[in-house]
């Protein structure tokens, strides 16, 4: 449990996305969760019930955009309209794994950007914050009129990783837009810094050449990516880093979406280790023992109590 602050003034409730991380982080509170119910009419239509009177609090609101990430997102836009109109004082969205941040620019005419429109929705329903993990895209956050809080994974995952004493460790950024998280990364580690560079893809997104800056060979490798979707670039990644002749090599990230195959590349390549955090709640089926799941319950319950408390987060989301 946190310290003895005050939070006689706030409440916390859970969607249906990610109820264990949210059952962590009011233990860290010392305080229990809002009690609501989501429910469902036969042709899927989301209905929403507040079970306790909530007007004038502050009201943390958990829902990560997990898959059906569709359904979430509603019921957390519909949850968002109901707190208002119960008169809540304020909304704070806490989304560990924000949804559509992939989709942050126009990379080719026509298309969406989507990241934008989800912002827009959340603003029109009502919240007053965002709360979140390690967004895909950074920039995502000029998307909003009201304020974002980032929280970072990298001190989660590095503590982890400093207390596994590995020698020779060599950090490794698996595609070219990584290198910033992946440097902060390795800063941490007090290791090098090496790069995959891909630089051709085909119309199937597989990768058509590789090459590897940095030294690599006779190295324990750390491959870091903020989520692991299909594994195809970090499986390719350990692979491309074995033949280089790293010794080992262990995957990390901060959001396991681990979408069909995913799970099966990893557990057939070369990857050690994967360890991951809870921003997604995973099923029993994928979790297998090549990956090590770490708690992000805490750093969220500060985060959350430093807003409440009108509290500097600086310490939270820089590294």
């Amino acid at each position: 449990m946190l310290g003895n602050r005050d939070t006689s003034n706030m409440k916390i409730f859970a969607l249906n996305s990610n109820k264990p991380l949210a059952n962590e982080i009011v233990q860290h509170l010392g305080i229990e969760l809002g009690k609501s119910s989501v429910k469902q009419f036969s042709d899927g239509e989301i209905q929403m019930n507040i079970e306790e009177s909530i007007r004038g609090y502050d009201v943390y609101l958990i829902q990560t955009t997990a898959q059906p990430g569709n359904d979430y997102l509603m019921e957390l836009l519909i949850m968002i309209d109901a707190l208002k109109r119960a008169s809540v004082k304020t909304i704070n969205c806490v989304i560990p794994y924000f949804g559509y941040s992939r989709q942050d620019r126009k990379a080719r005419s026509r298309e969406p950007i989507t990241a934008k429109l989800i912002a827009n929705l959340l603003e029109t329903a009502g919240a007053h914050r965002v709360i979140t993990v390690d967004l895909h895209a950074p920039q995502v956050q000029g998307f909003f009129n009201i304020p974002v809080d980032q929280l970072l994974a990298i001190p989660t995952l590095s503590e982890y990783f400093i207390k596994k004493e590995l020698k020779d460790i060599v950090v490794v950024a698996p595609e070219n837009n990584g290198v910033v998280r992946a440097r902060k990364f390795a800063n941490t580690l007090d290791a090098p810094l090496a790069l995959i560079d891909r630089n051709r893809r085909s119309s199937s997104n597989f990768h058509q050449s590789t090459d590897i800056m940095g030294e690599v060979a006779g190295k324990t490798a750390i491959i870091i990516d903020d989520m692991v979707d299909t594994a195809r670039t970090v499986t390719s990644a350990a692979k491309a880093l074995i033949e280089k002749g790293a010794v080992e090599v262990y995957g990390c990230c901060t959001h396991p979406v681990l979408s069909d195959p995913a799970v099966e590349r990893i557990q057939e390549s070369e990857i050690i280790e994967l360890v991951t955090t809870n921003t997604l709640d995973l099923p029993e089926r994928k979790r297998i023992d090549k990956i090590t799941t770490l708690s992000i319950a805490k750093p969220l319950a500060e985060m959350i109590m430093k807003v409440q408390n009108n509290e500097s987060v600086s310490t939270l989301f820089d590294s």
